[in-house]
């Protein structure tokens, strides 16, 4: 067996040591064991441990994995995979160089932030928890590059970050999309949802504009506190607060861009406030779709304004001159059997010359 043979020398500056990988054979002409040196390692306060360690390195790549262990402890392991391959699509998109360049000059550690966000998003894909549970499986329950460990105020701080360059990020990410996937942003489908809290104390409800934003005095904090409201419920939790949630996909499914309301936002101003939202991206003509509560005069007019046109739902009642002009147009709809899907639908198309009627 391969053994570290020790040698020593005395000099002038005194005693010097010598390191060898040996082997002890056995000569059978001399009918004795013989020193077989197999590697020199130089002197003992000049060795290479770099070299050393690239050498083991390579030996235990011609072991057993069971074999190449000999001699260590094994403590404890944690899951790698999911992360991993969540992390290279993170990259991929260059979604951590655009929060980092999104956060320059606010006086936060960029990367630190950036690591924050991505366990925060790993953990909603892998493991869904609050954000106390968080730091425990970020700390022991996973692997993530960069970030050993969290505390839930940084998680909290982190989100706080958001709604500051939520405009800036939301595009640049899109854009980074766009460019990966080859997107056509020409046709945005756009629906509302709404999620309930576990409380039924709602905050105070703030005055608000035409297009449903909220003003008046109060600041911030009354803002914030108005945002969980009592409204119309999706989820059939009519007793407790709510927010609304709206998001824009593409014909694909892929998300542009998603939105929150306070709970009691009407659905028929969402769609001009997410129109406007967006009107500094830098995407082509589009056509908005959305369902039947959407549908308005003033809804179908902000939708025509530079260009765009639309697609909205609408409840088929023969009585609205709308759709008897949309039904009197041969080849522009079908019946759709029973059973298979409602009928009680028609769609409603706009354009710049025919803003009532399907072009």
């Amino acid at each position: 067996m391969p053994y570290v043979k020790t040698s020593s020398r005395t000099t002038r500056s005194g005693v010097v040591r010598y390191l060898q990988l040996a082997h002890n054979e056995w000569d059978a002409s001399w009918l004795r064991s013989r020193t077989r040196v197999l590697y020199n390692f130089g002197r003992e306060d000049e060795l290479d441990r770099d070299a050393i360690q690239r050498l083991v390195t390579a030996l235990s790549r011609l072991l057993e994995p069971g074999d190449a262990r000999a001699g260590w402890e094994f403590i404890s392991s944690v899951p790698l995979g999911g992360a991993y391959v969540l992390d290279g699509r993170w990259r991929r998109l260059g979604t951590d160089a655009v929060i980092r360049t999104c956060v320059a000059g606010r006086r936060r550690d960029g990367t630190a932030l950036e690591r924050t966000l991505f366990a925060l998003v790993a953990n909603r894909a892998l493991a869904p928890a609050s954000k106390l549970a968080v730091t425990r499986w970020v700390a022991g329950g996973v692997h993530i590059d960069g970030l050993d460990q969290v505390s839930d105020d940084a998680c909290y701080r982190a989100m706080d970050e958001l709604p500051a360059v939520e405009g800036d990020f939301g595009k640049k990410v899109d854009d980074n999309l766009a460019s990966l996937l080859n997107l056509e942003v020409d046709l945005l489908f756009f629906g509302t949802t709404s999620t309930y809290f576990e409380t039924e104390q709602a905050g105070e409800v703030p005055p608000r504009d035409e297009n449903g934003r909220r003003g008046g005095a109060g600041g911030e904090a009354a803002d914030e506190a108005a945002f969980r409201s009592h409204g119309k419920s999706k989820d059939s939790r009519p007793g407790l607060p709510q927010v609304i949630v709206g998001m824009a996909v593409t014909r694909d499914g892929i998300p542009v861009r998603c939105w929150c309301w306070p709970g009691d936002t009407g659905d028929s101003a969402l769609i001009r406030q997410a129109r406007g939202g967006m009107r500094e991206w830098t995407l082509a003509r589009i056509i908005w779709a959305g369902d039947r509560g959407l549908s308005s005069a003033q809804n179908r007019r902000h939708l025509m304004r530079a260009g765009s046109a639309y697609i909205l739902g609408e409840k088929l009642r023969p009585a609205a001159p709308d759709i008897a002009a949309a039904l009197a147009r041969p080849g522009r709809y079908r019946q759709v059997p029973l059973g298979s899907a409602s009928p009680s639908s028609a769609a409603r198309a706009g354009a710049e010359e025919h803003p009532h009627m399907p072009r």
